[in-house]
């Protein structure tokens, strides 16, 4: 019997972005499936940020329709898209903390924004998602600037999954870590995609990340998207395509994903 079709819970169609008179993305089409940790690679001034920007609404698109959970978002209320806006979560770059807040108010934030919660139970709750990705106790009272740059990353994830989000978009979340930290951060992203059932979108230029934790990658190409397995993409005939996958660093981080070992089951605290 055939496997019913994965419900697509992100649909960008016939997208284009435009910055003045440069074309970023021009026809560009798109599914993300539930529970998939889908991989967006690009060359530099490809457009992968701006994608996932758009896709949240940060950037608005010059033509084509983007549906998530079934919702075309351009049709939406300031109302309704608020309420969608619950259902993920963002981790930029760094953790793009406030400065001026606490780790522990940083992640109080979108609980203060969209819930009604008393003040002892957002505490309980900030306490619950530090340690969800592993966080020490003592991290919540810190300012952004005392705490590493892994940690600031770490905090910014705990603030993305406050609202119990549904999708996960991570923005280069491996970029300015040493080797063992963003291996460390790699399981920690595929622990919790698989213990809460996210779906995640993950715009990276790590091909260690790619082969660990990424099921599908959307690589853009010349203004659109190419999508598929990395052994699928590595068939298409592109020579950028080629020498990512192909080159000496991609041959090392796909050796290096045969000899990787599951994660261990302490991986959240790592």
């Amino acid at each position: 019997m055939a496997e019913p079709p994965q419900r697509t819970v992100i649909e960008v169609t016939g997208l284009v972005t435009q910055f003045g008179r440069q074309t970023i993305h021009d026809n560009l089409s798109l599914s993300v499936h539930r529970g998939e940790v889908l991989g967006v690679v690009g060359g530099s001034g490809a457009g992968k940020s701006v994608l996932m920007r758009t896709i949240i609404g940060l950037n608005k698109p010059r033509a084509g329709r983007i549906k998530i959970f079934g919702v075309d978002v351009a049709r939406l209320s300031d109302t309704g898209r608020r309420k969608l806006q619950r259902r993920w979560g963002v981790l930029f770059q760094d953790g793009a903390l406030f400065s001026s807040l606490t780790v522990a108010e940083n992640v109080e934030v979108p609980l203060r924004e969209h819930t009604r919660l008393q003040a002892a139970a957002r505490r309980d709750l900030v306490a619950l998602k530090l340690a969800l990705v592993g966080l020490p106790a003592d991290a919540g009272a810190k300012f952004p600037s005392e705490i590493s740059g892994g940690m600031r990353k770490r905090a910014g994830l705990a603030r993305a999954l406050a609202l119990d989000a549904e999708v996960l978009f991570l923005d280069e979340p491996t970029a300015g870590l040493d080797p063992i930290s963003a291996n460390r951060f790699d399981e920690l992203i595929k622990t919790l995609q698989a213990s809460l059932n996210l779906t995640v979108v993950l715009v990276t230029h790590d091909l260690d990340t790619l082969h660990g934790i990424c099921d599908r990658v959307a690589a853009l190409v010349d203004k659109r998207v190419l999508v598929g397995t990395i052994e699928e993409l590595m068939q298409v005939d592109d020579p950028w395509l080629k020498e990512y996958f192909l080159g000496p660093r991609g041959r090392a981080a796909a050796a290096a994903s045969e000899r990787r070992p599951a994660p261990a089951p302490s991986a959240l605290g790592a």
